[in-house]
């Protein structure tokens, strides 16, 4: 029995503290919150009214004039901060614009240099051709029509014409040409080789 008035005064403690919290703590909780919002709607800064009470405002912290002045300078320190972080991004931008430019004008100068030289090979190609012709053409001469044609070149290029020729035309040639002229051919010819 005693057991059950144990729990009997257990069970009214309980239900009296339930009572309580239910009928009195949770509305004024909904009504301090209604309370909140409807003065916050109304533009009016509650924790501001409240920081004038005297036992209210050792509870909510205030800010001080000294954290004011701290917070503003902090807030010039982080702009001045953000405008030279964004002069260096501007600044690394322009680079960038000037070294793509200039890769442009590498890239059209490399291209430039590629049609050039291909110009180049084929008007290489067009002189092999037409010394090629040249050549065909003192090999189909006669000995004693040739000869003299080559003396009255300059060396560099008779000598050219000469190392091109098939060794059978070039004896027939060089036998049709004075003896020092031929001596002097042949010394240039073996000195070209060597």
């Amino acid at each position: 029995m005693p057991k059950m008035i144990a729990e009997e005064k257990e069970n009214k403690e309980t239900s009296r503290f339930q009572w309580i919290v239910f009928v009195i703590f949770i509305p004024l909780l909904f009504a301090i919150t209604i309370a909140l919002i409807v003065m916050t709607v109304a533009g009016i800064n509650v924790f501001e009214k409240a920081q004038s009470v005297p036992f209210i405002s050792k509870v909510i912290p205030s800010a001080s004039e000294e954290g004011k002045e701290q917070l503003e300078s902090r807030i010039v320190s982080l702009q001045t901060s953000i405008e030279d972080k964004e002069a260096q991004i501007s600044r690394l931008r322009s680079e960038i614009d000037g070294s793509e430019k200039y890769n442009e004008k590498l890239q059209a100068t490399i291209e430039q240099q590629k049609l050039e030289l291909e110009e180049l090979r084929q008007i290489g190609e067009e002189n092999k051709r037409a010394f090629k012709e040249v050549v065909s053409t003192f090999e189909s001469m006669s000995a004693k029509s040739a000869a003299p044609v080559l003396m009255n070149m300059e060396d560099q290029e008779a000598l050219k014409i000469l190392s091109s020729i098939k060794p059978d035309d070039l004896a027939d040639i060089l036998e049709k040409m004075p003896p020092e002229d031929a001596a002097r051919y042949t010394g240039l010819l073996a000195a070209d080789e060597n």
